[in-house]
């Protein structure tokens, strides 16, 4: 099967716990990360990582959902979005 990749953002107040927080429900749904960066920047903490979610067991709008939940939660802006979606947005 071929990755269907999506782009995940988080953006927030740094804090202990947030990578693991994420990572954790990625893995819950068997979501691949294919790479992850992230970075401080002042006190504001930023993440974004290139997933695979062709074996997820939830669809991208129900773990859409779950990840906002997740950042609302911690308090963190948390978005997924299909690749082709996120590059159509920021391009220049």
């Amino acid at each position: 099967m071929s990755q269907k990749r999506v782009i995940v953002t988080v953006i927030g107040e740094d804090r202990v716990g947030i990578i693991a927080a994420v990572t954790e429900v990625l893995a819950k749904y068997q979501v691949n990360i294919l790479d992850i960066s992230q970075t401080i920047l002042q006190d504001f903490f930023t993440m974004m990582m290139i997933v695979d979610i062709s074996k997820s067991t939830v669809s991208l709008q129900s773990l859409q959902d779950i990840l906002k939940t997740l950042g609302d939660n911690i308090g963190m802006q948390i978005q997924a979005q299909h690749e082709d979606i996120f590059r159509f947005m920021h391009r220049i």
